[in-house]
């Protein structure tokens, strides 16, 4: 990254990287002492610590739900920054191995710094994510 790199930037190359399954480039773009927040109760819910958890953890036990024969995508819809604060907003889609379909609006607040992502707290709505990804 060149030194001209401002935090939307970094987190914009994050999606973009997810939505490419980049993992160099995700894996990049964390703090090696990075850390996600997740609220509710669900399996990737709490705070995941340092950036091996935040992507062997919290990103792998996530796509663990979804269908590997199936499309799981996101768009980054609005993408807001100050100082070292990034608010984005995006859709992500997919098909659990539940066989129900997964439709959610997520939002987070990042932090980044030195052109890393050293905090991300994400905001979506659980039960939704429950619904379509868990079995019960």
């Amino acid at each position: 990254m060149t030194i001209d790199t401002t935090p939307k930037d970094v987190v914009r190359r994050y999606f973009e990287a997810l939505a490419k399954g980049d993992q160099a480039t995700i894996v990049d773009s964390w703090a090696e002492d990075g850390s996600c927040w997740y609220g509710g109760d669900l399996p990737i819910s709490g705070t995941w610590q340092g950036r091996d958890q935040v992507i062997d953890g919290f990103l792998a036990t996530a796509f663990t739900y979804f269908d590997p024969e199936h499309e799981v995508g996101l768009r980054v819809t609005n993408i807001f920054g100050e100082g070292d604060q990034v608010f984005a907003e995006w859709d992500s889609w997919g098909l659990g191995k539940t066989g129900r379909v997964y439709d959610q609006k997520n939002s987070a607040v990042f932090v980044v710094r030195d052109n890393k992502i050293v905090t991300m707290r994400e905001y979506a709505d659980t039960q939704n994510w429950e619904r379509a990804l868990v079995d019960h």
